[in-house]
């Protein structure tokens, strides 16, 4: 392998942008760690101290939980909506916002 190979492999692949970096993973990344079905005592388990992306600032998964009714998620997608009807909806806030 040559040097300017090398060279080009070290770059990132994606150049990230500038601003302000975001707290907490995307509530998606989240529910993509586990299979499902799941019940949240479950997800509270075992995720319930990740740190997850809102409208208004980060939150704990498990905290954010605590606020719904459901008790059992079917699907992946059952269990976004849920935490979404928590969060809200919406871009997340930077301090440049």
């Amino acid at each position: 392998m040559s040097e300017e190979e090398t060279e080009e492999e070290e770059e990132p692949a994606v150049e990230l942008g500038e601003g302000a970096d975001v707290e907490g993973a995307p509530v998606a990344r989240v529910a993509a760690r586990l299979t499902w079905p799941q019940e949240r005592s479950r997800i509270v388990e075992k995720e319930g101290d990740a740190t997850i992306r809102t409208p208004h600032g980060a939150r704990i998964l498990g905290n954010v939980l605590e606020e719904t009714d459901t008790t059992y998620f079917d699907t992946r997608q059952s269990f976004v909506e849920a935490v979404k009807e928590v969060v809200g909806h919406g871009p997340v806030e930077t301090d440049e916002e």
